[in-house]
């Protein structure tokens, strides 16, 4: 199977390296300085499952010459509209497009140019960011891609994607829920968004402080709210599992959302807080935190734009 990664980022850079060191064929869809970059110093990755340094196989956009059979699209949702327009030579009529966005909405708006045929449903578990030197950090044992037809079917397509991709040093799951599980990750990353950026502080940090558990979780009370009005209750052996990361005493944890507004970076502020803050609108739930969440990361991001 041609594998096309979109993004050689924390999240793309790091399970597109995995794959090409099985022996996938992994091509980069990359800027010209990023694969100027990649074959100076080579794609490096810093992990508890093993270091690894390798030059991976490049392409940039005005590269593209033949179609892919799966494309993992691994870019933030700020970059979407761009890496769309970078990637449509590479889309064939048989192509699958397997997204691990943040959020929901990228479905529809891939779907919108590509047909909804051709968008899978996905969720990426890893934990993983980029250090001063470029290098792919991985910050938690955790690495997992589980993927489906948004349709619940398994077809022969997704059957030959999970054979493709399974084995490659990180966990694989084919799942007949797909957009459940979407929904559950959704969840779990809005909520550890909304509680860090929100209360500006590590989970740790946050209830060391009087009031700042409670807080937490009313904060998952309300995106668990919108994912059961929306058709997707949240099983309680999940939330069994997760109410630990927002409750711990002793914990560094942050999300994602709330590294990039420390490092003074673009946050993905719409598509995990604010798409689902207008899912709970449409069903008229009063949501005050996650609402005073969306403005506090408006807030920011317009005052990016202004300095």
């Amino acid at each position: 199977m041609k594998i096309l990664v979109v993004g050689a980022g924390a999240v793309g850079g790091y399970f597109g390296a995995r794959l090409a060191q099985t022996g996938r064929d992994v091509t980069f869809l990359v800027r010209p300085a990023r694969a100027a970059q990649l074959q100076r110093d080579g794609l490096q990755i810093l992990s508890p499952h093993g270091n690894l340094t390798f030059k991976p196989q490049t392409i940039t956009a005005q590269e593209i010459h033949e179609t892919y059979d799966l494309v993992l699209l691994s870019v933030k949702s700020l970059a979407i509209d761009r890496a769309i327009a970078d990637m449509k030579p590479a889309i064939g009529p048989e192509t699958m497009i397997y997204p691990v966005l943040n959020g929901m909405r990228h479905l529809d708006t891939l779907s919108r140019v590509f047909g909804e045929r051709a968008v899978l449903g996905g969720v990426c578990m890893v934990s993983t960011d980029i250090d001063e030197q470029g290098r792919i950090v991985q910050l938690h044992e955790t690495q997992k891609l589980v993927y489906g037809e948004r349709s619940g079917e398994i077809t022969p397509r997704i059957k030959a994607l999970d054979e493709a991709i399974s084995n490659a040093g990180f966990d694989t799951e084919l799942s007949p829920g797909i957009m459940q599980a979407m929904w559950q990750k959704w969840v779990f990353i809005a909520t550890l968004g909304l509680v860090t950026c929100l209360l500006n502080g590590s989970i740790g940090e946050i209830n060391t402080a009087p009031g700042g558990e409670a807080t937490a979780l009313q904060c998952l009370d309300e995106c668990v709210a919108i994912a059961d009005a929306s058709g997707f209750p949240i099983p309680q052996p999940f939330l069994d599992q997760i109410k630990p990361y927002y409750t711990a005493k002793v914990s560094k944890l942050t999300s994602s959302m709330f590294r990039d507004m420390q490092r003074g970076a673009s946050v993905e502020a719409e598509a995990i807080l604010g798409d689902l803050l207008k899912h709970g609108q449409s069903h008229q739930l009063k949501t005050p935190l996650l609402q005073a969440g969306c403005v506090r990361m408006r807030v920011y991001q317009n005052s990016r734009s202004a300095s």
